[in-house]
């Protein structure tokens, strides 16, 4: 038999998918010891690889079958837009993709107006606004703080993750729209899932049972 390799997000996302996998029986000890240094934890016993990945490097691990399966956000998966299968919502790390702005920005997404768009996911903005809106927009990607960029003048409203909303009133700022609602999301190689459809199915099927 051989091992199914699974990608997982590091930090938060991580520890809430092995402890999805624990409740089913598939976890993996090794993964528990935070002063290894290895890259690839191994379960001999259910012939099992695990490692831990960027989120945004998790679908190309697994369009390239470099890993059988990955968690990662639902943010991650409509921006990257890879050839993999999504087949499980795992109902953890939970948010919303929104458009935010100062208050006065509300009126120029209702009255169809040519704005700036900040944002890390210039994918998930185009789409929504181009697609959704049927606005004409232009898109600034940034990778830092996106929320400075309407404060400083160099877009009118951004498109970002939000969970508590704090850092936004923080700075003046509040979601003026949502585009999607987000969360942890388990994928599957295309080939994998016709080569190890049995094992995969029982994985996902176990893990359904056990969402709360």
């Amino acid at each position: 038999m051989r091992y199914l390799t699974f990608a997982l997000t590091k930090g938060r996302l991580a520890d809430k998918t092995l402890e999805a996998l624990e409740k089913i029986g598939i976890g993996c000890e090794e993964m528990h010891d935070k002063t290894s240094r290895k890259l690839i934890f191994v379960n001999e016993e259910k012939k099992l690889k695990f490692f831990l990945a960027k989120g945004p490097d998790v679908p190309t691990y697994v369009e390239h079958g470099a890993a059988d399966i990955g968690v990662t956000g639902k943010d991650i998966i409509m921006e990257e837009n890879r050839q993999i299968y999504e087949v499980l919502d795992l109902g953890f790390g939970k948010c919303r993709m929104c458009v935010c702005g100062p208050a006065e920005a509300g009126s120029l997404l209702k009255h169809q107006e040519m704005i700036k768009v900040a944002s890390k996911y210039p994918r998930i903005a185009r789409d929504y606004f181009h697609n959704k809106k049927h606005q004409t927009v232009d898109i600034i990607k940034l990778n830092g703080s996106i929320e400075l960029a309407p404060i400083v003048g160099l877009t009118d409203v951004i498109v970002d993750i939000v969970e508590t909303g704090t850092t936004l009133k923080e700075n003046g700022l509040q979601v003026l729209e949502e585009v999607c609602p987000l969360s942890a999301r388990m994928v599957v190689n295309q080939v994998s899932m016709r080569m190890e459809a049995e094992r995969i199915r029982w994985i996902i099927n176990e893990l359904k049972k056990n969402l709360n």
